[in-house]
């Protein structure tokens, strides 16, 4: 028996840079939307049969602007990290058809961190119509540094357990520079969730923690 494919995919973006011509994707970013396009071509025929049924798969792009971890300003709608991401997939093609053609891209853009990704994604209802399963997963597009602070709240915020969930991993070692190192922005999405799920709490939470672990060395 063949192991399940994800046909639902969440991508939350890792950045994008301005070069004073205009915004553009990081690299890690960039990586992500390729591994999500990668999955789709890698399993065509899943997809191709979940269309067939009335499913079509579903990619989300999530994140709008590195606030919370960076301090980032907003960019202007249409440029910010889910709508640069939603772009490069668009160009892509999976046996000469254009890739919006064979699954829905949405591009949720105003998200400033990944627990916003998860919450404004629920929020949203982006995920909605599906049902996630140990046979049908969600499908979690990061790298493998981001990973298990992306699949905590996904837990914690969709409510899903491990084995509804899909890890599809991106290339490269997501070295970017922010101003919290990895290790303790895991330690921080935790604390989070102590002794409460209410989302203005976790959110208020959130900008409080990483505040003063923006002031810490960096390792």
């Amino acid at each position: 028996m063949s192991d399940p494919v994800a046909t639902v995919l969440l991508v939350p973006s890792r950045g994008s840079e301005n070069d004073g011509s205009g915004y553009r994707l990081s690299p890690e970013s960039a990586a992500r939307v390729d591994a999500a396009v990668g999955h789709v071509l890698a399993n065509r025929e899943v997809f191709a049969g979940a269309a067939a049924k009335g499913r079509p798969g579903r990619i989300v792009f999530s994140g709008g602007w590195a606030e919370a971890a960076a301090g980032q300003a907003a960019p202007p709608p249409g440029s910010r990290e889910a709508d640069l991401m939603l772009r490069r997939a668009a160009g892509a093609a999976v046996d000469g058809t254009p890739l919006g053609d064979r699954v829905e891209l949405i591009a949720e853009s105003e998200s400033r961190s990944t627990l916003e990704n998860l919450l404004l994604t629920r929020g949203e209802g982006l995920l909605d119509g599906h049902e996630f399963t140990p046979g049908t997963p969600l499908g979690l597009v990061c790298h493998r540094r981001h990973l298990p602070r992306v699949r905590f709240l996904a837990k914690k915020v969709l409510g899903l357990p491990d084995r509804c969930l899909q890890p599809i991993l991106a290339p490269g070692s997501d070295a970017r520079s922010n101003p919290t190192p990895e290790t303790l922005l895991f330690l921080t999405a935790r604390l989070l969730f102590l002794g409460t799920s209410d989302e203005a709490t976790v959110l208020r939470r959130e900008r409080r923690l990483v505040h003063l672990l923006g002031r810490a060395p960096r390792s």
